[in-house]
């Protein structure tokens, strides 16, 4: 552990000029003689959150094994101001990351469960119906209290998005998560599967473009999340014309959901559904791209300081970190304006502090 450490500015959330020591690797506001003054003004933001992405998965969806490779991963999201990492499915085991204390939190979800021949292949843990709740509860054990399941995906029959579970089997896997002391989250583009994910108490929905404001007013009364990942919405003209020869009514589908992207997160927000950052890295999206996804909340209609809270303070409590408190494990990010009234701040950060160290 480092020598005590010292810190002024201005303390987010809450907008205080505090100063802030860290002793042991933990915060506190009692002044500690001796200690290093690291960093006088500034705003000190709570460790950013990516919380939806996908250490062990590269470039074209392949597997990520070498220590080195995810090693560099986790450094790019670090270089980002980012300390924390939902890990939303990776078909590779990534706790070698665990013992190296310079590279962010993960939290993961295990592998994706997908139905048979409805995912990408490789990616995902591939069950029957009848199956789902056992494997549910395989993933529940091997995660850090997250399940991901593949909620929908292109059904090559209509040649469209499809739901990949019926309701009750839907029901039955949710409840043994809950079980299992973990929360569940799907991968949705469409419409169709939500209302069964949805009211089979599902803890969040990832991407989440079909939603409607029937559906959102469900979430926000049930407290069911969403995490929008806009930067990789981006991609789905893309999508749509990779598929518009095989699957026209598919490309179509994804155009819509593309052009409605930004309105639907917005009402999101409107009607009171938690909303949090995630880019989707991993495969098509470069790892470290936390900003733009901000941007994009902010662009969509979200508050400047909500869109920030989602990739930090807010996003934080949500998965169980802490902030800058009292005795909480001591991460920051320091940055030399207010990322509030300029979101463009995001890009620079001064200096961060992870587990009690001064790491860049």
């Amino acid at each position: 552990m480092t020598a005590a450490l010292h810190f002024s500015g201005v303390v987010l959330p809450e907008g205080e000029h505090r100063d802030v020591w860290v002793r042991d690797g933990r915060f506190t506001f009692e002044s500690v003689p001796g200690a290093e003054t690291v960093s006088r003004g500034g705003w000190l933001l709570p460790g950013l959150v990516d919380a939806h992405c996908h250490v062990g998965i590269g470039k074209g969806g392949g597997h990520v094994e070498d220590l080195d490779g995810l090693r560099e991963q986790a450094l790019a999201e670090r270089a980002a101001g980012v300390l924390a990492l939902r890990d939303c499915g990776s078909p590779v085991d990534t706790r070698a990351l665990d013992d190296e204390p310079d590279l962010p939190r993960i939290i993961r979800a295990g592998r994706h469960i997908a139905a048979p021949r409805r995912y990408i292949p490789g990616l995902g843990v591939e069950v029957e119906p009848r199956d789902l709740v056992a494997e549910v509860r395989v993933q529940a054990r091997r995660g850090d209290g997250w399940v991901k399941l593949v909620g929908d995906w292109i059904d090559r029959g209509p040649g469209d998005l499809a739901p990949e579970w019926p309701a009750d089997v839907l029901t039955a896997a949710i409840a043994a998560a809950h079980e299992e002391g973990a929360r569940v989250t799907a991968h949705t583009f469409g419409t169709d599967a939500l209302p069964g994910l949805i009211g089979a108490g599902i803890d969040c929905i990832e991407h989440g473009t079909g939603l409607t404001e029937d559906l959102l007013a469900d979430m926000a009364a049930r407290g069911t999340a969403v995490v929008p990942t806009l930067v990789n919405v981006e991609n789905f003209p893309g999508f749509a014309a990779a598929g518009e020869k095989k699957f026209p009514a598919y490309a179509s589908t994804m155009r819509r959901l593309y052009a409605n992207s930004g309105a639907v997160v917005r009402a999101a927000f409107e009607a009171g559904v938690p909303v949090f950052a995630g880019t989707d890295a991993g495969g098509g999206i470069e790892h470290g791209v936390i900003a733009d996804e901000v941007r994009a909340l902010h662009a969509a209609g979200i508050p400047a300081e909500v869109a920030l809270a989602a990739a930090s303070w807010a996003a934080r409590r949500w998965l169980g970190l802490s902030c800058i408190e009292e005795g909480a494990p001591a991460d920051l990010v320091v940055y030399d304006s207010d990322p509030r009234a300029d979101l463009d701040t995001l890009q620079r950060p001064q200096r961060m502090l992870l587990r009690g160290t001064v790491i860049a």
